[in-house]
Protein backbone atom coordinates (compact mmCIF):
# COMPACT_ATOMS: atom_id res chain seq x y z
CA UNK A 1 0.00 0.00 0.00
CA UNK A 2 1.50 3.36 -0.79
CA UNK A 3 2.15 5.65 1.69
CA UNK A 4 1.85 8.83 0.10
CA UNK A 5 -0.46 11.63 0.70
CA UNK A 6 -3.97 11.09 -0.66
CA UNK A 7 -5.65 14.14 -2.34
CA UNK A 8 -9.59 14.16 -3.53
CA UNK A 9 -10.37 16.06 -6.30
CA UNK A 10 -13.96 16.52 -7.73
CA UNK A 11 -14.87 18.11 -11.15
CA UNK A 12 -11.30 16.80 -12.13
CA UNK A 13 -12.00 15.49 -15.64
CA UNK A 14 -11.16 18.45 -17.36
CA UNK A 15 -10.18 22.08 -17.03
CA UNK A 16 -9.30 23.86 -13.60
CA UNK A 17 -10.55 20.56 -11.58
CA UNK A 18 -8.21 18.28 -13.53
CA UNK A 19 -5.27 20.81 -13.45
CA UNK A 20 -5.42 20.95 -9.26
CA UNK A 21 -5.11 17.49 -9.57
CA UNK A 22 -2.13 17.44 -11.55
CA UNK A 23 -0.71 19.69 -9.42
CA UNK A 24 -1.35 17.27 -6.56
CA UNK A 25 -0.20 14.81 -8.66
CA UNK A 26 3.23 15.91 -9.65
CA UNK A 27 3.88 17.15 -5.46
CA UNK A 28 3.53 13.46 -4.47
CA UNK A 29 -0.37 12.53 -3.81
CA UNK A 30 -1.83 9.73 -4.71
CA UNK A 31 -5.58 10.31 -5.57
CA UNK A 32 -8.99 9.75 -6.02
CA UNK A 33 -10.58 12.06 -8.50
CA UNK A 34 -14.49 12.36 -9.71
CA UNK A 35 -16.40 13.46 -12.46
CA UNK A 36 -19.79 13.25 -13.76
CA UNK A 37 -18.58 12.54 -17.38
CA UNK A 38 -16.74 9.69 -19.28
CA UNK A 39 -13.49 11.42 -19.79
CA UNK A 40 -12.57 10.72 -15.75
CA UNK A 41 -11.06 7.34 -16.87
CA UNK A 42 -8.83 9.29 -19.58
CA UNK A 43 -8.31 12.05 -16.94
CA UNK A 44 -7.12 9.12 -14.29
CA UNK A 45 -4.92 8.27 -16.87
CA UNK A 46 -2.98 11.18 -17.73
CA UNK A 47 -2.50 11.81 -14.27
CA UNK A 48 -0.87 8.09 -13.38
CA UNK A 49 1.83 9.00 -15.62
CA UNK A 50 3.28 11.71 -13.01
CA UNK A 51 3.75 8.41 -10.47
CA UNK A 52 0.41 8.99 -8.59
CA UNK A 53 -2.23 5.79 -7.90
CA UNK A 54 -5.24 7.21 -8.97
CA UNK A 55 -8.67 6.06 -8.58
CA UNK A 56 -11.53 7.76 -10.72
CA UNK A 57 -14.97 7.61 -9.51
CA UNK A 58 -17.54 8.59 -12.03
CA UNK A 59 -20.85 10.42 -9.71
CA UNK A 60 -22.79 12.77 -10.16
CA UNK A 61 -22.35 14.81 -6.71
CA UNK A 62 -25.66 16.83 -7.41
CA UNK A 63 -26.90 13.63 -5.59
CA UNK A 64 -26.98 11.67 -2.47
CA UNK A 65 -26.19 8.91 -4.54
CA UNK A 66 -23.22 10.75 -6.13
CA UNK A 67 -21.93 12.03 -2.84
CA UNK A 68 -22.03 7.92 -1.49
CA UNK A 69 -20.59 6.76 -4.43
CA UNK A 70 -17.28 8.64 -3.86
CA UNK A 71 -17.26 8.48 -0.25
CA UNK A 72 -17.34 4.42 -0.57
CA UNK A 73 -14.23 4.95 -3.30
CA UNK A 74 -12.45 6.62 -0.14
CA UNK A 75 -13.01 3.67 2.30
CA UNK A 76 -12.32 5.64 5.12
CA UNK A 77 -8.43 6.08 4.24
CA UNK A 78 -7.10 9.57 5.48
CA UNK A 79 -8.01 12.12 3.19
CA UNK A 80 -5.01 14.93 3.65
CA UNK A 81 -6.72 17.49 0.93
CA UNK A 82 -10.05 17.23 -0.23
CA UNK A 83 -10.12 20.32 -3.31
CA UNK A 84 -14.26 20.67 -3.81
CA UNK A 85 -14.04 21.74 -7.62
CA UNK A 86 -17.21 19.85 -9.23
CA UNK A 87 -19.74 22.80 -10.12
CA UNK A 88 -21.75 23.69 -12.81
CA UNK A 89 -23.55 26.46 -14.89
CA UNK A 90 -26.37 27.20 -16.94
CA UNK A 91 -26.68 30.17 -18.50
CA UNK A 92 -30.22 32.11 -19.98
CA UNK A 93 -33.29 33.86 -18.02
CA UNK A 94 -34.16 32.15 -15.01
CA UNK A 95 -37.83 32.34 -15.17
CA UNK A 96 -36.91 30.19 -18.86
CA UNK A 97 -35.21 27.58 -17.66
CA UNK A 98 -36.26 24.12 -16.58
CA UNK A 99 -36.15 24.28 -12.87
CA UNK A 100 -34.76 20.78 -12.69
CA UNK A 101 -31.76 21.97 -14.60
CA UNK A 102 -31.73 25.04 -12.51
CA UNK A 103 -32.09 22.93 -9.00
CA UNK A 104 -29.20 20.52 -10.47
CA UNK A 105 -26.97 23.60 -10.57
CA UNK A 106 -27.45 23.75 -6.39
CA UNK A 107 -27.68 20.45 -6.06
CA UNK A 108 -23.98 20.16 -7.51
CA UNK A 109 -22.50 23.62 -6.27
CA UNK A 110 -23.98 23.78 -3.06
CA UNK A 111 -25.97 20.44 -1.57
CA UNK A 112 -22.76 18.58 -3.07
CA UNK A 113 -20.19 20.65 -2.08
CA UNK A 114 -21.14 20.83 1.44
CA UNK A 115 -21.98 17.10 2.59
CA UNK A 116 -18.59 16.14 0.97
CA UNK A 117 -16.73 18.89 2.80
CA UNK A 118 -18.56 18.10 5.85
CA UNK A 119 -17.75 14.21 5.55
CA UNK A 120 -13.83 14.54 4.84
CA UNK A 121 -13.91 17.73 6.82
CA UNK A 122 -14.79 15.68 10.08
CA UNK A 123 -12.37 13.12 9.76
CA UNK A 124 -9.71 15.96 9.14
CA UNK A 125 -10.98 18.26 12.70
CA UNK A 126 -10.84 14.40 14.52
CA UNK A 127 -7.08 13.85 13.63
CA UNK A 128 -6.54 17.58 13.57
CA UNK A 129 -5.06 17.56 10.22
CA UNK A 130 -5.99 18.47 7.06
CA UNK A 131 -6.53 20.92 4.02
CA UNK A 132 -9.12 21.91 1.95
CA UNK A 133 -9.59 23.50 -1.03
CA UNK A 134 -12.75 25.05 -2.17
CA UNK A 135 -13.87 26.51 -5.66
CA UNK A 136 -15.47 29.61 -5.63
CA UNK A 137 -15.80 32.61 -7.69
CA UNK A 138 -15.50 36.20 -8.30
CA UNK A 139 -19.32 35.76 -9.59
CA UNK A 140 -20.12 35.26 -5.97
CA UNK A 141 -19.53 38.97 -5.71
CA UNK A 142 -22.06 39.93 -8.64
CA UNK A 143 -25.92 39.65 -9.53
CA UNK A 144 -25.55 36.76 -11.99
CA UNK A 145 -28.25 38.58 -14.21
CA UNK A 146 -28.86 35.72 -16.92
CA UNK A 147 -26.84 33.66 -15.10
CA UNK A 148 -28.78 34.01 -11.73
CA UNK A 149 -28.21 30.21 -9.97
CA UNK A 150 -24.91 29.95 -10.28
CA UNK A 151 -23.81 33.27 -9.12
CA UNK A 152 -26.15 33.00 -6.17
CA UNK A 153 -23.99 28.82 -5.53
CA UNK A 154 -21.22 30.43 -5.68
CA UNK A 155 -21.81 33.49 -3.36
CA UNK A 156 -23.04 30.92 -1.02
CA UNK A 157 -19.36 28.91 -1.51
CA UNK A 158 -17.36 32.17 -1.04
CA UNK A 159 -19.22 32.67 2.28
CA UNK A 160 -19.42 29.27 3.57
CA UNK A 161 -15.48 29.01 3.00
CA UNK A 162 -14.76 32.14 4.98
CA UNK A 163 -17.22 30.93 7.13
CA UNK A 164 -15.66 27.06 8.16
CA UNK A 165 -12.16 28.47 8.28
CA UNK A 166 -12.60 30.78 11.02
CA UNK A 167 -14.74 27.72 12.60
CA UNK A 168 -11.88 25.64 12.43
CA UNK A 169 -9.15 28.13 13.61
CA UNK A 170 -7.95 26.86 16.45
CA UNK A 171 -7.14 23.48 14.38
CA UNK A 172 -4.40 22.22 11.81
CA UNK A 173 -7.30 22.34 8.96
CA UNK A 174 -7.19 24.70 6.78
CA UNK A 175 -9.57 26.13 4.47
CA UNK A 176 -9.19 28.14 0.83
CA UNK A 177 -11.48 29.50 -1.42
CA UNK A 178 -10.59 29.63 -4.91
CA UNK A 179 -11.89 32.46 -6.55
CA UNK A 180 -11.23 32.21 -10.78
CA UNK A 181 -12.80 34.74 -12.93
CA UNK A 182 -13.67 33.56 -16.67
CA UNK A 183 -11.46 30.56 -17.38
CA UNK A 184 -10.56 28.75 -20.58
CA UNK A 185 -12.37 25.41 -20.05
CA UNK A 186 -15.77 23.79 -21.00
CA UNK A 187 -17.79 25.44 -18.75
CA UNK A 188 -19.49 27.70 -20.71
CA UNK A 189 -20.41 25.43 -23.35
CA UNK A 190 -21.84 22.47 -20.66
CA UNK A 191 -23.85 26.02 -19.42
CA UNK A 192 -25.18 26.84 -22.56
CA UNK A 193 -23.89 30.13 -23.40
CA UNK A 194 -23.04 30.53 -26.74
CA UNK A 195 -24.39 33.39 -28.08
CA UNK A 196 -22.40 35.40 -24.96
CA UNK A 197 -20.22 38.24 -24.44
CA UNK A 198 -18.91 36.25 -22.09
CA UNK A 199 -18.28 33.04 -24.19
CA UNK A 200 -16.66 34.85 -26.83
CA UNK A 201 -14.20 36.99 -23.85
CA UNK A 202 -10.49 36.31 -23.17
CA UNK A 203 -10.03 33.94 -20.60
CA UNK A 204 -7.97 32.58 -18.53
CA UNK A 205 -5.47 29.47 -18.67
CA UNK A 206 -6.96 26.78 -16.14
CA UNK A 207 -3.34 25.64 -15.41
CA UNK A 208 -2.47 28.89 -14.29
CA UNK A 209 -5.92 29.45 -12.13
CA UNK A 210 -5.71 25.72 -10.76
CA UNK A 211 -1.57 27.04 -9.44
CA UNK A 212 -2.95 29.46 -7.59
CA UNK A 213 -5.71 28.02 -6.22
CA UNK A 214 -2.75 25.21 -5.15
CA UNK A 215 -0.46 26.81 -4.00
CA UNK A 216 -2.40 29.32 -1.86
CA UNK A 217 -4.26 25.85 -0.48
CA UNK A 218 -0.32 24.59 0.40
CA UNK A 219 0.10 27.81 2.64
CA UNK A 220 -3.18 27.89 4.35
CA UNK A 221 -4.23 30.98 3.08
CA UNK A 222 -7.87 31.87 3.66
CA UNK A 223 -8.90 33.07 -0.09
CA UNK A 224 -7.56 34.08 -3.35
CA UNK A 225 -8.53 35.63 -6.86
CA UNK A 226 -6.61 34.36 -9.61
CA UNK A 227 -5.74 37.23 -12.16
CA UNK A 228 -5.06 40.63 -11.30
CA UNK A 229 -7.77 42.01 -13.24
CA UNK A 230 -10.36 39.51 -11.49
CA UNK A 231 -8.42 41.00 -8.01
CA UNK A 232 -9.45 44.31 -9.25
CA UNK A 233 -13.23 43.74 -10.40
CA UNK A 234 -13.51 42.13 -6.77
CA UNK A 235 -12.81 45.30 -5.18
CA UNK A 236 -15.09 47.41 -6.90
CA UNK A 237 -17.28 44.86 -6.73
CA UNK A 238 -17.95 45.95 -2.73
CA UNK A 239 -18.20 49.93 -3.89
CA UNK A 240 -20.28 49.37 -6.81
CA UNK A 241 -23.99 49.26 -5.77
CA UNK A 242 -25.42 45.59 -6.82
CA UNK A 243 -28.07 47.31 -9.38
CA UNK A 244 -25.26 48.57 -11.12
CA UNK A 245 -23.28 45.26 -11.41
CA UNK A 246 -26.23 43.40 -12.18
CA UNK A 247 -26.55 46.14 -15.53
CA UNK A 248 -22.92 44.84 -16.22
CA UNK A 249 -23.21 41.56 -15.89
CA UNK A 250 -26.56 41.46 -17.96
CA UNK A 251 -23.91 42.85 -21.12
CA UNK A 252 -21.60 40.14 -20.38
CA UNK A 253 -24.14 36.78 -19.86
CA UNK A 254 -27.68 38.26 -21.92
CA UNK A 255 -27.70 35.77 -25.03
CA UNK A 256 -27.42 37.74 -28.46
CA UNK A 257 -30.74 36.74 -29.56
CA UNK A 258 -32.64 37.61 -26.70
CA UNK A 259 -31.30 40.97 -27.18
CA UNK A 260 -34.04 43.71 -28.53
Amino acid sequence: MSSKPIAVVTGASTGIGYELALCCAKDGYDLVVCANELEIDAAAGKLRQHGAVVEPVQADLGSKEGVDKLWSAIRGRQVDALLANAGRGLGGAFLDQDFDEAKNVVDVNVSGTISLVQKVGRQMRDRNSGRILITGSIAGFIPGTFHAVYNGTKAFLDSFAEALRNELKDTEVTVTCLMPGLTDTLFFDRAGMQGTAAYDAPKEDPAKVAKVGYEAMQKGDGSVVSGFMNKVQTTFAGIIPDSVLAKMHRRLAEPQDSKA
